[in-house]
């Protein structure tokens, strides 16, 4: 739970993709907060679709999806526009498991506690999967965890990359100009968002940005976002909305000092 009144009248900076900001927006707002819109990632469709569809339509044991842009991006891909029957479904995530069922059939794997490779691939379900032709539906690039670790339980497991992130076009100079009475936390929910907005706010930004509470939702992105020098980092107990707006409520309550009691964040060790 947010801490009441920690957000109110404060700025966050919302970097999720502009499509999957919204609840999140609007959830900083409803705690008192300024969402700031700052999307650090445009998703596109894969350049070239055609052999995604031969991949999408081959017999398979396990298919998983590590995003909502997985699921999203696959479906007018699959035959007939429609998940299949036939194999188990995996997801990630909370948010993909939602866009699965919305798709029409609920995940057969979900993690629980983190939503993450890690917890997933922990599942008992996965322990022996010897002989099993596992298909990863991602965008395209990324961690190789999940197919290193069930390529080693011996599973044959190829990928399916149904999208791409491109660093979007914005201008940020009006916001790094009055960035210090703006935002007071930002978040990034990858290594890749966190990357790309240290490349949007430029030279005359970085400053101001590595001063500022930053929230993320994984252990190895608060490591680089450490040793790219931000100076506060909390880590989100999980990777969805509510989690986020908790830590982001958590660092603006305790200012420049990550309040290491709160239940919904686990504070990042400072770097040093």
């Amino acid at each position: 739970m947010t801490p009441a009144g920690a957000l109110a009248g404060r700025g966050v900076l919302v970097t999720r993709p502009a499509a999957q900001a919204e609840r999140l927006c609007a959830l900083i707002e409803a705690a008192g907060g300024r969402a700031i819109r700052l999307p650090v990632l445009d998703i596109e469709p894969a350049a070239d679709p055609a052999p995604l569809r031969r991949l999408l339509a081959e017999r398979w044991d396990l298919l998983i999806f590590v995003s909502r842009n997985a699921v999203e991006q696959a479906l007018p891909l699959l035959p007939g526009g429609a998940l299949p029957s036939g194999p188990r479904l995996a997801a990630v995530g909370r948010a993909t498991a939602e866009a699965l069922a919305g798709a029409g059939r609920a995940p057969d794997l979900v993690p629980a506690g983190r939503y993450d490779s890690e917890t997933l691939l922990e599942m008992p379900e996965l322990a022996d999967v010897r002989g099993w032709r596992v298909l990863i539906v991602r965008g395209e690039g990324g961690r190789t965890l999940m197919r290193d670790t069930l390529a080693g339980r011996g599973a044959e497991v190829v990928y399916a990359e149904v999208y791409r992130r491109v660093l979007p076009s914005s201008d940020v100079d009006a916001l790094v100009a009055r960035w210090d009475e703006q935002v007071a936390v930002t978040m990034a929910t990858s290594d890749e968002a966190l990357r790309n907005l240290l490349t949007l706010v430029g030279p005359a930004g970085r400053t101001a940005l590595l001063a500022t509470p930053l929230v993320v939702v994984a252990e190895r992105t608060a490591d680089l976002a450490r040793q790219l020098g931000f100076g506060e980092v909390g880590v989100a107990a999980r990777a969805d909305d509510e989690s986020i707006l908790a830590a982001c409520g958590a660092l603006a309550a305790a200012g420049k000092t990550v309040s290491t009691g709160h239940a919904d964040v686990r504070p990042g060790r400072r770097s040093g």
